[in-house]
């Protein structure tokens, strides 16, 4: 699923106040597309955006969702596709797992809350989590009742303190393992289970040189719904380029580039510019920074000399710098390279 997408089609509707259901996966068991935390949005008309199951399971919850709008009432609905039943989804999908789903309503009346709150904590640069309160037994928790948080803070909806003093430390400690997971907690004599599902914003990625090679990394980053800059000391690099799906477009001199951008908010940066002094200069920039990937296109004779001429500041640099940049699949051409590269991207981030 793509945030980006989806923070895209929640301000869309939200702006002309219809009616939404957020659908989160909040149990699975055995093989599914989707594991515990993954969410899509839907309308009270069957459209949605995001995906649960690849594609099999979205017609159902399409449905339910026009119930839970009409009924302003949250839904869970199980799938256990361990059976392959044709008679009771005559699907013939081919999975082997369990996958169960809280449906909830997001309504103008109610501000479209916890998931405006939620929308926020993913257009920012750091991993927050969301307690959605899946079932209740108890007076003190209603189903659909979240707690959010914001740099340590907490932001309640509809818990009472009770609740929130009992879900707060757990989210904490859900947030530092980095994992999404629902529990079954006591809440005075009653019971009640909490979706705590990691809200973790589309990773930056700086381009570092605009040629022709550097588009389709472009395109496949931005495919992936990741926020894409592209800088390049060129004025006619830029100028020609196909950059649109890129976020921002600069055209800076490399030895300021620290001066007009802040480089800790990036999460990968690829070194291309092609100048033996310019990436050099780029890299002796990003070592300074915590950055998790940083790549560096040509041979390795290349990367040689420049870790070479950097002296001291290479050591910095450690481990975080993959050059010849990209995964070895024996691609050809800036296509093949762009992926090779992106792949290598996305495998350090997904470690992260």
């Amino acid at each position: 699923m793509s945030t980006i997408r989806l923070l895209k089609f929640f301000a869309e509707h939200k702006q002309h106040g219809e009616p939404l259901v957020l659908a989160c996966v909040y149990e699975t068991a055995g093989a599914t597309y989707s594991k515990t935390g993954a969410c899509l949005l839907m309308t009270g008309d069957g459209v949605f955006q995001g995906m649960l199951s690849g594609g099999c399971l979205e017609g159902d919850l399409a449905e339910r969702a026009m119930q839970v709008v009409a009924s302003g009432q949250p839904q869970q609905v199980t799938y256990d596709l361990s059976q392959d039943d044709e008679d009771l989804w005559g699907l013939g999908v081919g999975c082997d797992g369990l996958m169960r789903i809280f449906l909830q309503p997001l309504s103008l009346s109610g501000n479209y809350e916890p998931f405006a709150t939620m929308a926020d904590r993913l257009h920012g640069d750091c991993t927050e989590i969301a307690a959605i309160v899946i079932e209740s037994s108890s007076d003190l928790a209603s189903k659909g009742d979240a707690l959010v948080s914001s740099a340590g803070q907490f932001v309640a909806f509809g818990l009472s303190s009770a609740a929130a003093r009992l879900i707060e430390p757990v989210a904490q400690v859900a947030l530092a393992s980095g994992r999404s997971s629902t529990r079954r907690q006591k809440l005075g004599h009653e019971e009640i289970t909490v979706l705590y599902a990691l809200l973790k914003p589309p990773p930056r990625v700086l381009v570092l040189g605009a040629g022709l090679d550097a588009e389709p990394v472009v395109n496949l980053c931005a495919e992936l719904g990741w926020r894409v800059t592209v800088q390049d000391h060129r004025a006619a690099y830029i100028e020609k380029g196909d950059f649109r799906k890129a976020r921002q477009v600069m055209c800076s001199p490399a030895q300021s580039l620290a001066e007009v951008l802040d480089l800790q908010q990036f999460d990968a940066a690829i070194v291309m510019s092609h100048h033996l002094v310019t990436d050099r200069t780029y890299l002796e920039l990003l070592a300074k920074t915590d950055i998790i990937y940083i790549g560096l296109l040509g041979p390795k004779n290349r990367r040689k000399r420049i870790v070479g001429d950097l002296g001291a500041v290479a050591s910095r640099l450690g481990d975080r710098l993959h050059g010849p940049a990209g995964l070895d699949i024996g691609g050809r051409g800036p296509a093949s390279i762009a992926l090779s590269i992106v792949a290598e991207m996305h495998e350090k981030l997904a470690q992260t």
